[in-house]
């Protein structure tokens, strides 16, 4: 009975290992034509390190049609005003490119941020998102100063001062 119950176990292990070697296998990388248009993008996040506040942060996001009808993108919300964006308007055909253009405006803004751009079109996935992440700092900051160097001559004192990566001199006389 147990070489019977082994040998049916055996068997069924065989026929699942040979139907899995015969079983067609694709590349990681293959791209799968969807009927209708399908949008695919180069990145889905831009990080752009860190932006003083003020600055204006600008990213191109590129995009390719992967389907196989002409993809519109008919509106692109987003997640702050401070983020304004610009896209290709035409119909991208299949398997040509378009792009769109996040301007992120850094003023008012402190700390870690992520501005969500949701990309609405006829895409046969639907909706995207990308996104614009960093950090931004304080731009206005008061130059530290310190002093470098102090030389005593008959009459005055001088003073070397360092803000930054700027020298300034200053004298003052003696009393």
């Amino acid at each position: 009975m147990k070489k019977a119950l082994v040998l049916a176990l055996s068997l069924t292990c065989a026929g699942f290992a040979a139907q899995a070697q015969t079983a067609a296998v694709k590349p990681a990388n293959a791209q799968t034509k969807v009927a209708g248009p399908q949008i695919q993008f180069d990145e889905m996040k831009y990080d752009f390190g860190t932006a003083k506040q003020g600055d204006v942060v600008k990213h191109v996001f590129k995009f390719k049609n992967i389907g196989t009808q002409p993809l519109v993108i008919s509106n692109i919300g987003v997640s702050c005003g401070c983020t304004t964006p610009e896209w290709t308007k035409d119909p991208i055909m299949p398997g040509k490119t378009g792009s769109i253009t996040a301007n992120f405006n850094t003023a008012g803004k402190m700390g870690i941020q992520n501005k969500v751009l949701t990309v609405e079109s006829n895409s046969a996935g639907g909706n995207a998102m990308v996104s614009v992440v960093g950090e931004v700092k304080e731009g206005n900051a008061t130059p530290t100063m310190t002093v470098e160097k102090v030389e005593s001559t008959v009459g005055a004192d001088k003073v070397k001062v360092k803000a930054d990566d700027t020298k300034l001199k200053a004298k003052a006389k003696k009393s």
